[in-house]
């Protein structure tokens, strides 16, 4: 475990993975624990992986401040990595929430960054995003545990929950409703996430705060370093949410996975390719 101490006395912990040049990983969440990316051992064979602990995750302190939990306190968190580890330009791999936070901060240190990878996630929230949420929600009807499932979604999207744990107990019953398919793999990787609890303050800032109004897009333009826009044919962050990011960016490439959905790496087949797109990114 790698750790550092933030300007706010905070500590800020990390784990490594693999050798070569430094990639460092923000998990989504917001609030998903450290088992989050489950290792990437397909990117950690040419990269040395960073897999950042959100703050207020695993090893990382919670803030003092319940809602210090905006875009900008987590990249000032990437930034303060960077420094750490004496880097000038930092590649940076963002997933979901954390491709928010990847896109915060390279709209605000664009001279730090070196390649960029914005996977699986979008600039703002759209009828289109919500619609595809939506199928994917009701392709589960007639399971034995939609009903239930359902209820847990609504309870968690109204802020029904105290702390850790009341969250926590609401995740793992809406978990199947997560993915388009709900088989063996998806499980284990439901299971793995599911080994740490989400940070509750974390994700009802997110849900309160930002998520309504987020846009993310007028600060891309000042972003000229090259940029990885890669999703999953099945992900509701799909196509047409890649290619908003990217047109809002000077130089940058769209890869859509045949197959994968919004968790690409945890599919064997999906994430083989995911990661072999990544990978010849960073190469180029």
């Amino acid at each position: 475990m790698h750790k550092l101490e933030t300007a706010d006395g905070r500590t800020l912990a990390w784990e490594q993975a693999g050798g070569g040049p430094v990639l460092l990983c923000h998990p989504g969440g917001p609030g998903a624990g450290p088992h989050y990316f489950d290792g990437l051992p397909a990117l950690a064979g040419e990269r040395a992986l960073v897999l950042l602990h959100a703050r207020g995750t695993g090893a990382s302190d919670r803030p003092a401040d319940p809602h210090a939990y905006d875009l900008a306190d987590y990249a000032a968190d990437v930034e303060a990595v960077r420094e750490h580890l004496g880097l000038e330009r930092l590649d940076l791999l963002g997933h979901s929430h954390g491709g928010f936070v990847a896109m915060h901060w390279a709209a605000a240190h664009p001279e730090r960054v070196g390649r960029l990878v914005l996977s699986n996630t979008a600039p703002r929230f759209t009828d289109t995003i919500r619609k595809a949420r939506e199928q994917i929600a009701m392709s589960h009807a007639g399971q034995p545990y939609f009903e239930d499932a359902v209820a847990a979604a609504q309870a968690h999207q109204a802020g029904r929950y105290a702390g850790d744990a009341e969250l926590d107990a609401l995740l793992r019953r809406e978990v199947p409703l997560m993915f388009d398919r709900w088989g063996p793999e998806q499980q284990a990787f439901a299971a793995r996430l599911g080994a740490a609890p989400f940070n509750a303050d974390a994700l009802r800032h997110f849900n309160e705060r930002i998520a309504g109004g987020m846009d993310l897009r007028p600060g891309l333009a000042a972003v000229d370093a090259p940029v990885l826009v890669i999703t999953g044919e099945r992900d509701p962050f799909g196509r047409s949410t890649a290619e908003e990011i990217a047109d809002a960016l000077p130089n940058a490439t769209v890869v859509v996975v045949a197959g994968a959905s919004h968790f690409p790496w945890a599919d064997v087949t999906a994430g083989e390719a995911w990661a072999a797109a990544v990978l010849e990114f960073l190469r180029a």
